[in-house]
C-alpha cells in the first residue's frame, strides 16, 4: 500500500513536470532553465502554486495572480501519468520492465495530449520511444519480428500518407506507427492499428453528429493511435484470440 501511494506520488510530480515540458517545447523555451510562470498573466508562480494535482483543487481552478481559469489539461495529465504508473506497477511489479513501460506510458500521455493540442508530434517523442523500445528488444529478447512489424506499420501509414497527399494522416503519423510497430511487435500491432482507426471513426462521427466538426475538418489521429497501442500492449493478444474464435 504504501509503494502504491509513493508510485502514485511520483506520477503526480512527473505529469507536473510533463506538462512544463509539453508548454516550453511549444513555446521554444528551455524546460532545464527559468521558473514556472501563469501562461495568461506570466507571473512567476511560487512553491505553493506547484503542488502537483493539490494546488490546482486549493486554488479552484485558477491563477492566484490574476484569477485566470487554469487548463484542466495539468491536473488530468497530472492524474493520467499517475494512474498509468500505478497500473503498470500493479501489472509487473518492481522490475525492468516497470521501468520501460513506465517510460512508455510518459511518451503515451505526452503525445497524446501534444497532438491532440497542436496538431503536431514532435520527433523527439518519437524517436526515444524507438530507441527505448529496440533497446528493450535486445535486453529482453531479440526478436526480428519487432522490427518487421514497424517497417510494416510504417509502411501502411505511409501509404495512406503518400496516397492522400496528406490528408488523411501527418506524416507524423507514419514515423509513429514505426515507433508502435517496435513496441507491439505482431499481432498486437494489428489489434493497435485497428482500434486505433476504430477509435477515430467512432469519435468523429459523434463530432460530426455533434457539429463540432466536418467532414474535412483536421483531426488528430495519433491520440486514438495511442489509445489503441496502450489496449494492444496489455490485452493485445486476449483481443485476438477472442476475435479469432468468434470467427471460427
Amino acid at each position: 500500500m504504501f509503494e502504491s501511494l509513493l508510485i502514485f506520488i511520483f506520477g503526480l510530480i512527473l505529469g507536473s513536470f510533463l506538462n512544463c515540458l509539453l508548454w516550453r517545447m511549444y513555446k521554444g523555451e528551455s524546460f532545464v532553465s527559468g521558473r514556472s510562470y501563469c501562461p495568461s498573466c506570466r507571473h512567476d508562480l511560487s512553491f505553493w502554486d506547484l503542488f502537483p494535482l493539490f494546488s490546482f483543487l486549493f486554488l479552484k481552478g485558477k491563477c492566484r495572480y490574476c484569477k485566470s481559469k487554469i487548463s484542466y489539461q495539468y491536473p488530468l495529465v497530472e492524474l493520467a501519468v499517475a494512474v498509468l504508473f500505478l497500473f503498470v506497477y500493479i501489472q509487473v511489479g518492481i522490475t525492468m520492465e516497470m521501468f520501460f513501460l513506465w517510460t512508455i506510458m510518459f511518451l503515451f500521455v505526452a503525445i497524446f495530449v501534444y497532438d491532440l493540442k497542436y496538431y503536431i508530434i514532435p520527433d523527439s517523442f518519437i524517436l526515444i520511444g524507438i530507441v527505448t523500445s529496440f533497446l528493450w528488444i535486445i535486453f529482453s529478447s531479440w526478436d526480428i519480428s519487432y522490427l518487421l512489424s514497424a517497417i510494416g506499420a510504417s509502411l501502411f501509414f505511409f501509404l495512406i500518407w503518400f496516397f492522400s497527399k496528406g490528408l488523411a494522416m501527418g506524416f507524423g503519423d507514419v514515423k509513429l506507427a514505426f515507433f508502435l510497430g517496435l513496441l507491439l511487435g505482431y499481432p498486437n500491432i494489428i489489434t493497435g492499428v485497428f482500434l486505433g482507426f476504430l477509435f477515430g471513426a467512432v469519435i468523429g462521427t459523434i463530432m460530426i453528429f455533434l457539429q463540432k466538426k466536418k467532414l474535412k475538418s483536421e483531426v488528430p489521429f495519433a491520440p486514438f493511435l495511442i489509445a489503441g497501442s496502450f489496449i494492444a500492449l496489455f490485452w493485445g493478444y486476449d483481443i485476438m484470440e477472442l476475435y479469432l474464435s468468434l470467427i471460427k
